[in-house]
């Protein structure tokens, strides 16, 4: 198991400690994404910073989701494609 980490962030104005076993640059990117989300829906209108990171969790969440479902998508491809090489291969006469 990897060691884990403080890293200290902060988000929405407050402090927030983490525990992790990632390197804490990535964390702060995380950190940064994440406010960037909710500041872009500041920008939109929502002025509750509450209601602005729980819509972006929402929205990163959707997004996760649909990566999910195409990796998915992808893998379920290459299986049928796998499966196809190897009929061609057994219905094709050697060279």
């Amino acid at each position: 198991m990897a060691e884990t980490r403080r890293v200290e962030v902060v988000l929405l104005g407050q402090p927030l400690a983490i525990r992790t076993p990632a390197a804490p640059e990535y964390v702060h990117r995380l950190a940064r994404y994440l406010e960037e989300r909710v500041e872009a829906l500041r920008q939109a209108g929502v002025h509750d910073p509450t209601k602005a990171l729980l819509l972006a969790a929402l929205d990163i969440t959707d997004e996760l989701f649909r990566a999910r479902e195409a990796g998915e998508q992808v893998a379920a491809l290459g299986a049928r494609l796998g499966a196809l090489t190897s009929l061609l291969e057994r219905a094709t006469p050697p060279a």
